[in-house]
């Protein structure tokens, strides 16, 4: 079916495609001009110059592993230590997903992180939801939070950043997140009792796993009983678990771009996307990062189709699907679905394979 579409047409239409992220990170997505006024505002020790900013917020594009990927990471995060500085950065997030035609996002990021320079953890959070807000407010587009607790923080501490998180659901803080080095810390239990404090609080649950360690990373990551998972791409070397994830409606929020860089997959033509999803696995498609792997979300859609070998149909299920998993409440996601829906009928491929 794609055949017909040469590169132009099919560039267009999925930048026109509504589209819904659920795997995006604020601390990846910091824009150069932006690191740069943060760097000459606050006295930061770094790249003053447009080349070198570029080439300390963007990763290699093959990286040795996830720990590679994760230190590219360190440069930006010492840059959002204070509120402004939060609160600006996620406003522009949302304004550059919007452009790109990202209806609904959900941007997760570590509170605990942003503390280093004597912000509060409350504060930190607050900054991101008024960002947030205002994005939102002059895009129209839908954003809630995720926020995210560290593999390798004391797990008494994640208790803590849980139910603080729980307070700011009434700001659209919706779920909560595990993330880092699964290499110095695999074990995602033992964080079992920051999980149930998030739910205790009305947060929804999600992780990463499997950026390290392969499958059975994912299969140790369902004991915490997820509605989603981070990543995960190699689940489809195991037939059983990808079975589960289908039985017990697991989705895989996928970054192909992403994973190739971190080198979980040897490159983006060989990530196992559509692979997983022929087989029946629920599974969305994201970019991770905006900057950190220098890709927007309408052209990780292109590379699903033109390099992983997704149909345009496929490709829309795999959005619509976002709506059918995200975490923002029913009704604001029954507006969208038909917002989807609308668009979809104007597209004679998604009509005729009944995508719409």
């Amino acid at each position: 079916m794609t055949g017909s579409l040469d590169p132009i047409p099919l560039r267009a239409l999925l930048r026109a495609m509504p589209k819904a992220e659920l795997h995006l990170h604020l601390d990846g997505s910091v824009l150069p001009h932006t690191a740069l006024d943060i760097v000459r505002t606050r006295g930061i020790d770094a790249p003053r110059d447009w080349a070198g900013i570029v080439a300390a917020l963007v990763a290699p594009p093959v990286c040795r592993d996830q720990a590679e990927l994760i230190a590219a990471f360190d440069f930006p995060i010492a840059l959002l230590q204070d509120a402004d500085a939060l609160a600006r950065v996620t406003r522009e997030l949302v304004e550059w997903k919007a452009a790109d035609g990202v209806r609904y996002m959900e941007i997760r990021w570590a509170p605990a992180l942003h503390t280093k320079r004597g912000l509060g953890i409350a504060d930190g959070i607050a900054a991101v939801c008024d960002g947030a807000e205002h994005g939102a407010a002059e895009t129209g587009a839908v954003v809630r939070l995720v926020c995210t607790a560290m593999r390798t923080h004391d797990p008494a501490h994640n208790v803590e950043v849980a139910a603080m998180a729980a307070r700011f659901r009434d700001r659209g803080v919706v779920g909560f997140d595990l993330a880092g080095p699964e290499r110095r810390a695999p074990d995602a239990g033992a964080h079992r009792a920051a999980f149930d404090a998030a739910r205790a609080g009305g947060l929804r649950i999600t992780l990463h796993a499997g950026e390290w360690g392969g499958a059975s990373q994912v299969r140790a990551a369902l004991d915490l009983d997820p509605e989603r998972i981070a990543h995960g791409p190699l689940a489809i070397d195991d037939p059983a678990l990808c079975d589960e994830l289908i039985a017990r409606g697991v989705t895989l929020d996928l970054c192909p771009t992403s994973n190739a860089q971190a080198s979980i997959v040897p490159s983006v033509a060989a990530h196992p996307l559509a692979r997983l999803a022929r087989v029946g696995v629920p599974v969305t498609l994201s970019t991770d990062d905006l900057t950190v792997s220098d890709i927007e979300l309408s052209e990780e859609y292109r590379r699903a189709v033109e390099e992983i070998g997704l149909t345009l149909p496929e490709l829309w299920t795999i959005d619509r699907h976002a709506l059918d998993v995200a975490f923002a409440d029913e009704e604001t996601l029954a507006r969208l679905r038909g917002e989807f829906d609308a668009w979809a009928t104007l597209v004679p491929e998604l009509r005729a394979s009944g995508g719409a």
